[in-house]
């Protein structure tokens, strides 16, 4: 929605500036947009893996829906959820996480946070964690760092999306005056026409550097940018997860390790300490 809105925003203020001054038909030039989007499209194409490239068309619908990956109910369903588990480790032992730990689809834990189970990466990281604890890893500084290694790695290949089409879009510039490059060579092999055609065939050229630098700047460099900002907002998941698990680690009762999870959220997405309070007040050990 926010996607639409500032596209016709984007378009919307270019045209509006240049059509009391020209016509805009002098500006729809397929040629010059093959030349530009094709060879930009083919070098996206041979910078980038297979995963990444088919990656990219699953991730542009998030440009399209625009808004958070996770709102502040979610994050309410992930504390309570950090705060079950770790009240049956501190009541029954880290043992007794095993049977929901080792098949989460078959834990009666897990079975009441729908929003969590969805997310593979984070039940990923949530149970591989919990897992190591079980067998014996407790050091919260040896935690800690494994955490912080695993959060980067799927960081970095989620930003690679995102550098993708940044790179794409840092390319357009230079791939528009290649358009226009080309433009010129076929005015000049039209020098002896009249300066009316000249004309045209000149702001046909010219053209290829407007598009360039629109599509750039006004179309996927703001795409690349809103997936980056898109995926530092949802590793913010990954690390609410991160602090609770260092807190438990430590030693703290549950609600204690729930609120240093909390605090790492912020804005809107944070519930309040109250609200917490009361989705927490009725879990029992499974």
């Amino acid at each position: 929605m926010f996607f639409i809105i500032g596209f016709l925003v984007v378009i919307g203020s270019v045209l509006g500036g240049y059509m009391p001054h020209g016509d805009v038909r002098v500006l729809w030039q397929p040629l010059e947009v093959l030349i530009i989007l094709g060879s930009a499209i083919g070098g996206f194409i041979i910078s980038n893996p297979k995963s990444v490239i088919l990656s990219v068309g699953k991730h542009f619908g998030r440009v399209l829906k625009g808004g958070e990956p996770f709102s502040k109910a979610d994050y309410v369903e992930l504390l309570t959820l950090q705060f079950a588990i770790f009240k049956l480790a501190k009541s029954k032992g880290a043992l007794a996480l095993e049977a929901h730990i080792e098949n989460p689809e078959d834990s009666s834990i897990f079975a009441n946070y729908p929003t969590f189970m969805k997310n593979h990466d984070a039940l990923e990281f949530f149970c591989d964690t919990l897992r190591l604890m079980t067998m014996g890893t407790d050091n919260p500084h040896e935690l800690e760092a494994m955490m912080d290694e695993d959060i980067e790695a799927r960081k970095h290949e989620a930003h690679s999306i995102a550098h993708a089409v940044t790179g794409m879009a840092d390319g357009l510039p230079a791939f528009g005056i290649v358009a226009a490059v080309l433009g010129v060579i076929i005015t000049m092999g039209s020098i002896s026409e009249p300066p009316e055609v000249l004309g045209k065939l000149i702001g046909g050229a010219l053209v290829g550097t407007f598009l360039g630098v629109l599509l750039a700047y006004g179309i996927f460099g703001p795409i690349g940018n809103n997936l980056a900002v898109y995926c530092d907002n949802e590793f913010k998941y990954l690390e609410c997860i991160r602090s609770g698990i260092l807190a438990h680690a430590q030693g703290y009762a549950p609600a204690i390790s729930v609120e240093f999870a909390r605090k790492t959220l912020t804005g809107h997405d944070r519930p309040t300490f109250l609200e917490i309070e009361e989705a927490t007040a009725n879990v029992v050990p499974a």
